[in-house]
């Protein structure tokens, strides 16, 4: 698949670069060049974000911002939806239109029916190894149509200006001048069952285990709390089952094909006793794991899902893959026991958002 400035395919073969891509972009272009089972997709890149916001808005932008006082709660969500409300209402320029058009169509070519896109934020401020981003800026899922897809790509755009985004930026001392968001476009997937892995031991840094929760469903549900996912840790060498805590999963959320969006159904008691993967599927997770992490040399979050519509042994899919932020930036990390405990009671300083708020951002 072709690419020029605003777009890039991830099979298309350029060097997936932070600054055109975002974060979450150049993971994925880099995951699907290094192999990796990434549901195909599109960047809308920086370079557009930037065309789009060319003619004084930054400026104006800019202006709402100078001098924001972080504790000032009323002022700082006035200026966002202020800047929001400027985004989602300025017209696209006919040559970016024209270019997410083709790849739209490009996109749906591959497919024997057109099938729901994911819209995914992709800031070239996230995913960073000495910060953790996730979760800041939006994500919009079973989007069906042309419209409904370039109309979110500039909700995503808006989202750049989030009041938690403003925020968090001020806080660090992170710049607004030549912030950018790039936009990735992605095949939904099916979820039967999803989740996180992390090639170490999230209580104590110890590298030598992959802690796995899994639920069934899309892994939204997991990031809200509104279920407790199972929650298992492998030896990660032998892959063999250290621990293992079957998680209540309730309730799940799965594709309602009459509305082409996610409905909450209740989980059977059945189903809900038992872990929501095989032995074969958790053996599967974990050795993706492990690629992701030998492909990027350091401790990964990953987030994956097993896809209904694809047959058995080839439905695991990689969504995203980050470096761990918490542990693996300390030079040592000694196993002190103890479990990972179900429903994520994590440990005190534990950075809950870098294992499981980026689910927001997958199921896709």
């Amino acid at each position: 698949m072709s690419n020029n400035d605003f777009i890039e395919f991830f099979d298309g073969g350029a060097e997936p670069k932070l600054e055109n891509l975002g974060g979450k972009g150049a993971s994925l272009v880099t995951m699907t060049s290094a192999g990796m089972p990434v549901p195909p997709g599109f960047v809308v890149t920086t370079a557009a974000f930037d065309a789009f916001m060319e003619g004084g808005i930054t400026a104006e932008i800019n202006a709402l911002l100078a001098g924001l006082d972080p504790e000032d709660v009323k002022a700082l969500d006035a200026a966002s939806a202020t800047i929001r409300l400027m985004i989602t209402q300025r017209p696209v320029p006919a040559a970016l239109r024209e270019v997410t058009k083709d790849a739209y169509t490009t996109l749906q070519e591959g497919f024997t029916a057109e099938v729901p896109l994911a819209v995914r934020s992709s800031a070239t401020a996230e995913d960073l190894p000495d910060a953790s981003f996730a979760g800041q800026q939006d994500t919009y899922l079973w989007l069906n149509g042309y419209a409904s897809v370039t109309e979110h790509i500039r909700q995503c755009w808006a989202s750049l200006y989030t009041s938690r985004a403003i925020l968090y930026r001020l806080k660090n001392n992170i710049p607004d001048e030549g912030l950018s968001m790039a936009v990735v476009v992605q095949k939904m997937v099916n979820s039967s069952a999803s989740g996180v892995a992390m090639t170490l031991d999230p209580t104590n840094g110890d590298r030598s285990k992959i802690t796995i929760d899994a639920s069934y469903g899309v892994g939204e549900m997991v990031v809200s709390g509104t279920v407790t996912p199972d929650n298992i840790q492998l030896d990660k060498v032998t892959l063999a089952i250290i621990t293992e805590h079957i998680g209540a999963k309730h309730a799940e959320l799965i594709p309602d094909t009459a509305t082409n969006s996610l409905v909450e159904v209740e989980v059977s008691e059945e189903r809900r006793a038992v872990r929501c993967l095989s032995d074969v599927d958790l053996a599967l997770v974990a050795q993706l794991a492990k690629r992701a992490e030998k492909h990027y040399g350091c401790p990964q979050d990953i987030e994956w899902a097993l896809d209904a519509d694809l047959p058995e042994g080839d439905n695991l899919l990689l969504l995203q893959s980050r470096p761990e932020t918490v542990h693996s930036s300390k030079t040592t990390a000694k196993p002190t026991g103890g479990g990972y405990a179900s429903s994520l009671g994590l440990g005190a300083g534990f950075n809950i958002p870098s294992i499981t708020a980026s689910l927001m951002n997958s199921a896709s």
